[in-house]
């Protein structure tokens, strides 16, 4: 898909530097198509940048003042940032780059490479709010893990990005700051919780981002935003530094624009942490060494992978585009040697109440920090009590007020078991329905949403309608399971369509097996 994408013709107004292109690596001005010439070999940006920073075909600094350029232009129109990094300490980072390489010597895989941070992940000396008003100003004095590896294999944060206050949003309408807009079309929105991290990747603002996926929100924006998103298996990565809101359901994602973008920026932020009690100790594999060349392709590069197409996710209730675009990339996987067939997950539907009930409880547990004393902003007052009613009445928005009442009315004494313990129960029927699935399958793929991106204002006074919006991402939350959205269609709206995500689920742990590697040249030659 990601070879033959437009760019977003509004952002055609706002070309990166110009001395770039003479070069070996080339930054994409949107006012290019994105065509397989604008990659390097496996269509990764990350390989490329640092191929020419090695070979001095580009600078750390021309490349870093590229992209700030590139930001400093677009951000009025399209508000991804909370907080944009003070550029003079952006550019001594990048010189330090060069300076290293000019002296021969080492330099981290992620050299030069600018992401961009959800602004629920904590980042030592900036600004972390979660999108609420209760941390306004709030500085943390640490890194998230996830943060230090990157800063480690030397990445430079280049700001904060948007988000629904606390990750409780499909839009990120509910950030406490400002409205993000989604490049393909500014009257519509980037999708939530994570919009801001997709879209500054859209926009080309930076080169990858990190956001956070509790039930869809790195998935579903990334299907809004016509990018790649990457929600990694429960445990893979660490939630240290992760703002909590639902702890059984939260993981830190990805987001490129391409499928080995996020798989080398999984690979960074990977691996056991004495921090997390619950990441996993398993080892993790070399995800970059199985990434193939779509040169190296044969016609049927899929030949006998089995896939299975979840009924349940076509059927009534998402837009027919929506469901064209899904058919039409199964058709396609077929004509590459895949086994396609239908695959039916009766406890699907049941997904979405479940994951609400859960979520809701875990995050009314979790916020219940946040009362001006121990954690946030302190309203003024002479009483314990009212300090704390003050303070969280001013502090938190109405979804979070909202979400908590919720969560605390289904853990109290009276209806516990009618709600909590149910919802766990279905929680662990949804997990033996997928497992049963995929025994048969090697993945099972679903559209990302079921429409495209709405209109900003369209859904924000329909708390149903967006739930019902998470319908395809939440039960992959709650089986714990790894899965990857790639564009993969259009349909009607904006100046020159929107795009429409498809989602690839695989077994837990199973991120980069060798058949969503093929996925990756496949995708990126043939859509």
């Amino acid at each position: 898909m990601l070879s033959t994408i437009q760019p977003p013709r509004y952002l055609s107004r706002f070309p990166l530097r110009g001395r770039t292109k003479s070069r070996s690596f080339h930054i994409l001005s949107s006012a290019q198509p994105v065509t397989k010439t604008c990659f390097a070999a496996d269509q990764s940006q990350i390989l490329s940048i640092r191929d020419s920073l090695l070979n001095r075909h580009l600078s750390a600094v021309e490349l870093t003042h590229s992209y700030l350029d590139r930001l400093k232009q677009t951000e009025p129109h399209i508000n991804c940032f909370l907080h944009v990094s003070d550029p003079d300490k952006v550019l001594k980072q990048a010189q330090d780059i060069d300076d290293k390489i000019k002296r021969n010597e080492e330099v981290g895989p992620l050299a030069g490479v600018l992401v961009a941070i959800k602004d629920n992940i904590c980042t030592a000396d900036m600004p972390s709010t979660g999108g609420s008003y209760i941390l306004e100003g709030y500085r943390p004095p640490f890194d998230a893990t996830a943060v230090k590896r990157l800063k480690d294999l030397g990445a430079i944060v280049v700001g904060k990005t948007n988000l629904d206050e606390f990750g409780m949003g499909s839009t990120t309408e509910a950030s406490a700051f400002k409205v993000t807009a989604n490049p393909w079309d500014l009257s519509r929105v980037p999708g939530g919780s994570s919009g801001g991290s997709a879209a500054s990747v859209s926009a080309r603002q930076c080169v990858v981002s990190l956001g956070s996926d509790t039930g869809g929100s790195v998935r579903q924006p990334a299907s809004f935003c016509g990018v790649v998103g990457l929600k990694p298996t429960y445990g893979r990565v660490s939630r240290f530094g992760l703002m909590a809101y639902a702890s059984s359901l939260d993981v830190i994602g990805c987001f490129g624009s391409s499928v080995a973008d996020t798989g080398i920026l999984l690979h960074a932020i990977s691996g056991h942490d004495s921090l997390d009690a619950t990441s996993s100790k398993r080892e993790v594999p070399d995800f970059t060494s199985q990434f193939t060349y779509a040169s190296s392709l044969k016609s049927r590069p899929l030949e006998g992978l089995r896939v299975g197409l979840i009924r349940e996710t076509v059927d009534a209730g998402v837009d027919s585009g929506v469901k064209s675009a899904i058919e039409g990339a199964a058709a396609h996987l077929e004509q590459l040697g895949c086994v396609l067939k239908e695959v039916s997950l009766l406890s699907f539907s049941l997904g979405l109440p479940a994951y609400y009930i859960l979520a809701s409880s875990e995050s009314s547990s979790n916020l219940s920090r946040y009362d001006g004393v121990r954690y946030g902003n302190q309203a003024s007052s002479d009483e314990l009590n009212a300090l704390y009613e003050e303070s969280r009445a001013k502090g938190f928005g109405s979804e979070v007020k909202m979400r908590i009442l919720m969560g605390t009315y289904a853990l109290s004494a009276g209806y516990y078991d009618a709600y909590y313990k149910r919802a766990q129960q279905v929680r662990t029927i949804i997990r033996k329905s997928f497992k049963a699935a995929l025994d048969e399958n090697d993945i099972l793929i679903s559209p990302a949403a079921p429409s495209a991106a709405y209109k900003i204002g369209e859904k924000k006074n329909d708390p149903l309608a967006m739930y019902a919006g998470d319908i395809m991402t939440v039960n992959v939350n709650l089986a714990g399971l790894p899965a990857l959205v790639l564009p993969c269609g259009f349909v009607e709206g904006g100046a020159v369509g929107l795009p429409v995500g498809l989602q690839i689920i695989g077994a837990a742990f199973d991120e980069f097996a060798k058949h969503k590697c093929l996925l990756n040249g496949f995708f990126e030659r043939n859509l």
